[in-house]
């Protein structure tokens, strides 16, 4: 498959109905593989737009749309959202950090799964800074990244499991497939095999004379 943009714009179109509620198992989410995904094989300008596009897309219509949480304002969302968007951004930049060369499976992946690791983190931290529930020490800050509030489940510590585990299975999916696809597209001398030599071609009789001598014999 010669045109490289068409498997990320198929595993955004996947994520896009992947987030529907009940269709990918709890805490489970394609979100960090799309965005390391997208930093490694799109076009710079497209792997920054097309995956904060679509995840800004399907946050608006599932939080406005199907939750419809009561007396909740776009200003809420974006307060909300800000440090998870950072997050997805961080992601991006790790997968264009990475693109760009020829690369191993289990780089591509152990960057996948950093990205996870990443999001889990900063939101967090975030959640920890602003929440009130929390003390501003660093016990609370170990709290806030194992049990969390206990107003809220899963825990922390059962959220970060979600997140590894997806991160680390979307993005191993999608790089095998890209690495498979890029397989079918090498040519015989990338892949080591040896070109066969042109035929070679019978010289042609020369017109032109050998030398004056030749052309005027001695009298």
């Amino acid at each position: 498959m010669k045109n490289k943009t068409l498997w990320p714009v198929v595993l955004i179109l996947v994520f896009a109905f992947s987030r529907w509620p009940g269709a990918m198992p709890k805490n489970f989410s394609a979100a960090y593989a799309l965005c390391f995904c997208a930093g490694l094989y799109l076009p710079r300008r497209l792997a920054w737009a097309l995956p904060l596009g679509v995840v800004l897309a399907t946050d608006l219509i599932l939080t406005f749309g199907y939750y419809r949480p009561a007396e909740y304002t776009i200003l809420n969302f974006a307060l909300d959202q800000t440090p998870i968007y950072i997050s997805y951004t961080l992601i991006i930049w790790l997968g264009v950090l990475l693109g760009g060369k020829k690369r191993s499976f289990v780089t591509l992946l152990s960057g996948g799964v950093l990205g996870a690791i990443l999001f889990y983190l900063i939101s967090n931290t975030a959640a920890w800074l602003v929440s009130p529930e929390y003390g501003k020490t660093l016990a609370e800050w170990v709290r806030a990244l194992t049990v969390g509030d206990p107003k809220y489940h899963p825990t922390t510590w059962e959220f970060f499991r979600g997140t590894f585990l997806s991160g680390g299975l979307f993005t191993g999916l999608f790089v095998g497939a890209m690495k498979f696809s890029e397989s079918l597209d090498e040519s015989p001398i990338e892949k080591g095999e040896t070109a066969p030599e042109p035929e070679s071609e019978e010289a042609e009789p020369s017109l032109t004379p050998a030398s004056d001598d030749a052309a005027h014999p001695a009298s």
